[in-house]
Formats: C-alpha cells, sequence, structure tokens
C-alpha cells in the first residue's frame, strides 16, 4: 500500500517534472526514490517539507539547464519575512517572469506561501485568507500579463 505522504510526493513530481517526463507516473516513482534515497527518514517526509522541495526543485534546474528550450525558477516565499506582502511577491514574480522570458516552455514554482501568510503558529483568520487568495490571484495575473504569447508557462504552488 503506497504511504499518503508517497501519493502526494507523486502527485508533484508528476506535476513539475510533466514539462520533461510527459507526464509518465513511472518516471515519476523513479524521481522520487532518486530524491527520498539522499534525504534521511525518506517516507516521511510530505512534498511540502522544505527538504524534499530543494532537493526536487534542484533536481528540476539540473535537468532544464541541459534543456535549452524549457527554464525554471524557484520563488519561495518564505525564504524570509518578506515574502507574504504584495511588494516582495511582485518583485519576486517579476524576477522570475523575467528570467523566463526566453523561453518557449517554462516553469515556475511557488513554495511556501501559505506558510508565509500564516505561520503553523498562528491561526487562519479571515483576514489571512483574503490576504493569501489575493496573492494567488496577484501571481496568477502577473503570469498571464507578463509571459509571451506563444509561450507555455508551468505555474506551480506548493
Amino acid at each position: 500500500m503506497t504511504h499518503p505522504s508517497q501519493l502526494r510526493r507523486l502527485h508533484f513530481l508528476n506535476a513539475l517534472f510533466a514539462p520533461l517526463t510527459g507526464h509518465d507516473l513511472y518516471l515519476a516513482r523513479q524521481i522520487d526514490e532518486a530524491i527520498t534515497c539522499s534525504l534521511p527518514e525518506a517516507t516521511e517526509r510530505s512534498p511540502s517539507d522544505p527538504a524534499f522541495v530543494k532537493a526536487a526543485a534542484e533536481l528540476f534546474s539540473r535537468l532544464c539547464s541541459g534543456q535549452p528550450r524549457h527554464g525554471f525558477f524557484h520563488w519561495d516565499a518564505g525564504a524570509d519575512d518578506t515574502g507574504a506582502s504584495p511588494l516582495f511577491t511582485r518583485a519576486g514574480i517579476m524576477q522570475g517572469l523575467r528570467h523566463l522570458a526566453t523561453y518557449p516552455e517554462s516553469t515556475l514554482l511557488v513554495t511556501n506561501l501559505r506558510s508565509a501568510h500564516c505561520p503553523p503558529t498562528k491561526r487562519w483568520t479571515e483576514r489571512r485568507q483574503r490576504e493569501y487568495r489575493d496573492t494567488l490571484d496577484l501571481i496568477r495575473n502577473l503570469a498571464a500579463l507578463r509571459s509571451r504569447r506563444k509561450s507555455n508557462l508551468n505555474l506551480l504552488f506548493l
């Protein structure tokens, strides 16, 4: 039986690596095994685990560097205390979109946005939920407006 965290990891990896693997679940399982073999307590890690996300992003970045037609940018909203503010969100996403502008296909991975808006020690209030939804809308709108029409941009939130 598949562990629930492994199933979530496979869904995440299938979405992240789909542009390179063509949604091949067998390859997603092999990628999961390669990443989790390098991490302690691999079966316990969820796809939102920082170590797992970092390993997956680094692997995807290395694979994209060998693909001249596919670009990759990872923006971590939880990297500092400013990730939840609209100004810094806009700056981080625009930096990523400028980096990806030259590629006909690209992936923009946004991580830790939920925890940037509501740290684990806090409660989800109506205001925090509204700000989180507004930030998601801001990112989606920026990606739609600031990417080339003929390019294919995959926008992933984790």
